[in-house]
């Protein structure tokens, strides 16, 4: 079989002028943009293996989505249109698919390309000091090549930091502020007039509440709460996004019936903290389908089961009750799949962070995880150059990493955050200290990696098919141990014509590197 390179390239395709034919023609498909980075991405670190969840689109990328998505919604010729860059994590790119579709219920079209565009809106990240200037990079982008330009998302509290570098913004709001940002719109590109508009399609009204989304459409993200009630000291998001506020379970699960009915076979549920859900309302009783069901973590993933379809946990806190939804898992019920942010292993570390759970003995509980669910993969990132972390620290991470055999490992050295608590604290570690710590830990991590993966070579496993390489003759799939644009993928070679995106197989793993498999395709599953 012949192998294909893992390495991301992050592209961009902000007007005409680039030849889009070498770019899989795959419906709602984006590739990651990143403007604040070379278009040739770090080969030394593997996309599979980024700390954050970066799903990051252009304008174009954006468009291209919104329109796919909305082909039946939207106005024909006359309606103003609206260019998207969305940047940071999922959560955010959520937030972009909210007011991308209250947009297009308004009237709105959305833009494929700067010039085509009547107004750019930016959602901008503020997590880290990179993700702050490649937001400000995107902001001035986007006034030089179109000139009308409004900012929300995290990096929006700094408003005045944003109106000293680029004066000539429109507007600034905060992040999930849909209100403002429709308002703002609004004021500056006014809504259609849809009862003078002969082109006004009427099947506008009709988009339900799965919304518009960005990415395929054979899988979807489902953001359950914002905020977080935790005050991790190198983090700023509590004041970014405010303290948990956890969406009411009949609102989740409609939204989740929405995606599947619309074709999506893969819903990843993502909040600040997933295995909090519900406490801030005292996990209160909705009626859903006419039964009464709690905003609770354990019910509401009870429930999603019943949709039949792939559900994968993102940001679970590893805390005692998530071992009941792991039984779920067990019995084949959820995907046994769980991504949590350890972030260390060292209990001093832990305790500088003000990491909920800190005291558990995490190596326990995935003990036992993987003695009630043996299939269950887990995946985390991990923070190195905390300050204070001595070397003892360091090589405690280490050991952590052996015993625990962790699937997928993210790691990233620490950097100041404006803001955070942990830029106060002492014993800074110095960068070059930082940098081998990083290489340490993912030159280890890729040994287990490759240990695990080699283990699944000859077993069969069900794929979902991401994209298709007609020219190699390949199908690019994920497996349950696998979430879109972070971890591996399974590359299925010798398909035939009858497998498309979106659809599962049943395959048989032949080799394994250190990220990737490598299947035959052996028969179509659904």
């Amino acid at each position: 079989m012949s192998k294909i390179s893992t390495q991301s390239t992050d592209v961009t395709f902000l007007d005409d002028t680039i030849d889009h034919s070498t770019t899989p023609t795959l419906k709602n498909t984006a590739t990651l943009f990143n403007p604040a980075q070379s278009q040739v991405a770090d080969s030394t670190q593997p996309y599979h293996h980024k700390a954050n969840h970066n799903q990051n689109r252009s304008i174009t990328q954006s468009g291209t989505a919104a329109v796919d998505t909305a082909t039946a919604s939207a106005p024909a010729i006359s309606a103003p249109k609206i260019g998207f860059v969305s940047l940071g994590c999922p959560k955010a790119l959520v937030d972009s698919e909210r007011i991308i579709t209250e947009l297009s219920r308004d009237g709105y079209q959305v833009a494929s390309d700067y010039d085509g565009a009547d107004l750019v809106v930016v959602n901008t990240c503020g997590f880290i000091e990179s993700a702050v200037q490649e937001s400000l990079d995107a902001i001035g982008e986007a006034i030089s090549k179109n000139g009308k330009v409004i900012v929300t998302g995290c990096l929006g509290k700094e408003a005045d930091k944003i109106r000293q570098m680029h004066p000539a913004v429109l507007a600034v709001t905060g992040a999930h502020a849909y209100d403002e940002v429709i308002t703002a719109v609004a004021q500056h590109v006014p809504r259609p007039q849809q009862s003078l508009d002969a082109d006004f399609d009427p099947k506008i009204n009709l988009i339900d509440e799965a919304g518009i989304k960005l990415t395929p459409s054979h899988y979807a993200y489902l953001k359950i709460s914002e905020g977080c009630n935790h005050r991790c000291t190198f983090c700023i998001i509590p004041s970014l996004r405010g303290d948990l506020v956890s969406r009411p379970i009949d609102s989740v699960m409609n939204e989740a019936l929405a995606l599947k009915n619309a074709g999506v076979k893969e819903l990843l549920i993502i909040s600040q903290d997933t295995s909090a859900y519900g406490l801030d309302l005292k996990y209160k009783t909705s009626f859903w389908n006419g039964m009464p069901l709690k905003s609770k973590f354990y019910d509401m993933c009870q429930a999603l089961n019943d949709l039949g379809i792939w559900v994968r946990l993102h940001y679970v806190y590893p805390y005692p009750h998530v071992d009941k939804v792991v039984e779920l898992m067990g019995e084949n019920k959820l995907l046994p799949y769980l991504d949590i942010p350890f972030q260390h292993a060292s209990h001093s570390v832990l305790k500088a962070m003000k990491r909920p759970a800190h005291s558990e003995n995490t190596l326990a509980r995935i003990h036992k995880w993987r003695e009630i669910c043996p299939e269950i993969v887990i995946r985390s990132t991990f923070v190195v150059g905390f300050p204070g972390e001595t070397e003892e620290d360091f090589q405690c991470l280490l050991d952590w990493l052996i015993e625990a055999r962790l699937d997928r490992v993210g790691a990233f050295t620490y950097s100041e955050v404006e803001g955070a608590v942990a830029n106060d604290l002492p014993n800074p570690v110095p960068e070059d200290v930082k940098q081998s710590r990083y290489e340490r830990l993912m030159a280890l991590q890729q040994q287990i990696s490759a240990q695990k993966l080699q283990e699944k070579v000859g077993k069969t496993l069900k794929v979902l098919v991401d994209e298709i390489d007609s020219e190699e003759n390949i199908a690019i799939c994920r497996s349950y141990a696998d979430a879109p644009e972070i971890d591996g993928h399974v590359y299925v070679d010798n398909i035939d014509g009858t497998v498309k995106v979106g659809q599962f197989l049943t395959v048989t793993i032949d080799e394994a590197n250190e990220y990737d498999l490598f299947a035959s395709y052996t028969v179509n599953a659904l």
